[in-house]
This record gives C-alpha cells, structure tokens and sequence, in this order.
C-alpha cells in the first residue's frame, strides 16, 4: 500500500472485535494481508478457528469498525481459518485429530447429548473437519440422535473400523456395536477400557475437532478419561436450576483439577419461547449458567432454549442444524459452538511467542 497509513490499519484491524465473543482479532491469532489494488487495496484476514457462515457477520462488523476507525475501507475482504493443534499435555495426540473437546455435564438430564450433537454439526457447517464420539458406555444415544440406530461401522485399515457418518459428521459409538436393548453391565473399570479402546481403534482420518460426549458425572470413569485422552479442553453444559448448577460446579473443578482447560459453559433449556406471542419464560430460573462462568472465571459460551422441535428433532434422527440449518434455534448453536471454538485458539495465541503474522504487498 502506498497510502502511508499501514500502522493505523494494522492497529485498528486486530483491534476489532469478534462479535460474538468479545475478543479481538489480535487476541484471537489473527493473521493478516493487505495487497495493493489498482482501486486501493484488499484485505485477508486469517483466523485460527473455521467461519465458512460467519464471516458474512464478521465482514459487516470489521468493516464498520475500520470506518469507525478512521481507515479507508478496502474493495474486498476475504476470511480464511488454520486450526492449530492443541492436545493434552500429558497423553499422545490421535493421528490426525488436532483438537479433542470434551462436552460434560456433573449430572443427567441437561439435555448434553443433543448439546454436543448440534455443536458438532455446527462447526461441520462452519467448514470444520468434525468427529464426534459418544462416550457414555452405559446409556449411548447419539446413534438415535443422528438417525443411525441400526448401522454398524465398516473395517479400515488392520485394527481399525470405520466412524458412521451423517451431514459430514464421523461419528462413533457403542451402540453401534451392541444391539439396542443390550445393557452394558460393565463395571467402570472395564467401561473405561472399552471405551479408551474405541477411541484409539476408530480410524478418524483428518479432523479439526474431536468432540467427545462424555458420560454424566465426575465419578471414576470420567475422571480416567480426562487422563488418559488427549483433551484440549472442555465445555460445561448446564440447566438454570440450581441443582444442575451444583453438579456443574463440580463439573468444572474436576477438568481444572487434571489441568484441562475449560473453554465456557453452555446454558441449556434457559427460557421458553411462546411460539403464538414471542413471550419468553425461565422455567427453570435465570442466568444460572452465568452465574457460574462468572464465579469460575469461564466464558458463557450460550443460552439455548427448551424447545420442541429440538425434542422432536432428537426421536426422529433430525438434529436441528441438520433439519432447520436457518432457524433461530440452529443460530443459538452455531453461535455456541464458534464461540467455543473461538476460546479454543484465543487459548493458543496466549502461549508465550504467539504473535500475529501481518503482511503488508503482494507478497504471499
């Protein structure tokens, strides 16, 4: 650019806001390029987490910004993603899985499996590479929920077997393994293994995210497998009441506790909306998800309502952000799961030596 005024524009860009988190660019890795047009110049902005649908939110808002700012406003604006790994510490990373999430909950009952499933397709929708596995050895429902009761996964490479798959999504479970009535009467140590097992011996191929729907509780099992998979964080799903609230506390300090980061919790079932008039009611008390980001110093990733079609969605295998991609009700969960994997590379730009990549020209 000829125009002299790069260190103000450089300045003001990453000192935009995401909306949808509050963060800033700088804050959340953003990596930018300003290349010389015979009309002025263009600009590219990379991110560290996927916005294939957000970024006709983010252009709007970053280019009022830049106005707001000063800057002269570039012809066009081109947004682009590079997710970073970001495994647990202390245990190998996957092949090929650069991120694993936990979705957790102290109790049952708070609706964390059709939280974790909507998320999943969510980020699918944002242009990640998504998996999903269902963790919960006893009670496995994500077969039900993406409609693939029945199926069973087909073998890979020697040792492996093949995730199912639905709207992009891979997706592994135990109840793709059993039949439908068979319990698992398993005690937890053996649970455990069986699922530390699925997890190495499903052949995931390329992933961004890796989220795990993990058992309710904080009991043994979900204690072992915060160590022994390679989490990159977790995220709290709860109810308002506060005895889902109490469970969720205890959620939240076993993850600090083996030292995995938690990215925020989600609110679930925060209000009621009347679909004649609008009027929305907290049947379950208010802002006890926020009460409880706040007290543990945690993002309030969302607030998603008790709805219908979410219950019917989940007994017929349509997942909402499948069967209503542009509903109101899909936006609350894409704009949770950005929002989560937002706090997930705002955790790595605050590594120590993380720094901006900024380029001024034509060069690449």
């Amino acid at each position: 650019m000829s125009t002299g005024h790069e260190p103000v524009l450089i300045n003001a860009v990453l000192a935009a806001t995401e909306p949808l988190t509050g963060l800033t660019l700088a804050e959340l890795g953003a990596s930018m390029q300003c290349l010389d047009t015979p009309d002025g110049y263009d600009l590219s902005v990379r991110l560290g987490f996927p916005v294939g649908r957000h970024q006709h939110l983010l252009e709007p808002h970053l280019r009022q910004h830049l106005a707001e700012s000063g800057c002269r406003l570039p012809g066009r604006i081109q947004f682009g993603w590079q997710v970073e790994a970001q495994g647990g510490h202390r245990v190998a990373p996957l092949p090929g899985v650069a991120n694993v999430i936990a979705v957790a909950s102290g109790k049952g009952g708070v609706g964390k499996s059709t939280v974790a499933v909507n998320l999943a397709l969510a980020l699918v929708a944002e242009g990640a590479r998504v998996g999903l596995l269902d963790a919960d050895i006893y009670g496995p429902s994500q077969p039900l929920l993406l409609g693939l009761a029945g199926q069973r996964p087909q073998g890979g490479d020697p040792g492996k077997v093949l995730p199912v798959s639905r709207g992009g999504l891979a997706m592994m479970s135990i109840g793709l393994l059993v039949g439908e009535d068979q319990p698992m009467a398993w005690r937890g140590p053996m649970a455990t293994q069986a699922l530390v097992q699925l997890l190495g011996d499903t052949q995931w191929g390329e992933l961004d995210y890796l989220l795990v729907d993990m058992p309710p509780g904080t009991g043994d099992i979900q204690l072992t497998l915060s160590q022994r998979v390679p989490l990159s964080g977790a995220v709290i799903v709860t109810t308002p009441q506060e005895m889902s609230l109490l469970d969720a506390r205890r959620g939240l300090q076993m993850f600090r506790k083996v030292e995995v980061p938690v990215l925020g919790v989600i609110e679930n079932m925060s209000y009621h909306a009347c679909p004649a008039c609008g009027h929305r009611e907290a049947l379950f008390g208010s802002e006890g998800g926020r009460r409880v980001a706040e007290r543990y110093a945690a993002p309030l990733l969302g607030e998603l309502p008790l709805d219908a079609r979410v219950r019917a969605g989940s007994d017929e295998g349509q997942p909402v952000v499948l069967a209503l991609p542009d509903s109101e009700l899909a936006r609350g969960y894409r704009h949770a799961a950005l929002a989560t994997v937002a706090q997930l590379a705002a955790r790595h730009v605050a590594q120590p030596g993380a720094f901006p990549k900024i380029t001024v020209g034509d060069d690449e």
